[in-house]
């Protein structure tokens, strides 16, 4: 018999960097799981993805038990990333930076089991808008 789920929580957190402090306290302490050890597996299973922020989804059951599973950081982070910025412009017509379609294919390569399709090029053209949004520059 499956376990009955009590809640889904939706973390981001840095790589390897979890501890049982805020944010991830007061997200999950309410649910009863032990948050030190959620710190622990968390940090062993990102230890080996650099200083990226991991989005994590944590499905707490009836029993306090749980789980969690670990997404790819998010599209705009691998974008910044790529251009070399760390935040992107407040400004949609303000530039800040440029981003080639070859680079936007190395991150939709990464992002693809994410993200809501199966076709590369409509995976491209959500990320170029993401890019164009942030005030970043796509060129060919």
């Amino acid at each position: 018999m499956a376990k009955k789920i009590k809640a889904v929580v939706k973390l981001q957190v840095q790589a390897g960097k979890a501890t049982p402090a805020p944010p991830i306290g007061t997200a999950l302490g309410p649910h009863g799981i032990n948050i030190g050890e959620f710190a622990q597996k968390f940090n062993a299973a990102t230890k080996a993805m650099g200083d990226d922020i991991i989005p994590a989804i944590v499905t707490v059951y009836d029993d306090r038990s749980y789980s969690f599973t670990l997404k790819q950081p998010p599209a705009s982070r691998l974008i910044l990333k790529a251009v070399g910025l760390e935040k992107g412009s407040s400004k949609q017509k303000d530039k800040v930076g440029k981003i080639s379609k070859t680079q936007l294919r190395e991150i939709v390569k990464r992002k693809m089991e994410d993200m809501n399709t199966d076709d590369p090029e409509a995976a491209l053209k959500t990320l170029m808008g993401t890019a164009r949004n942030m005030g970043i520059e796509v060129t060919d």
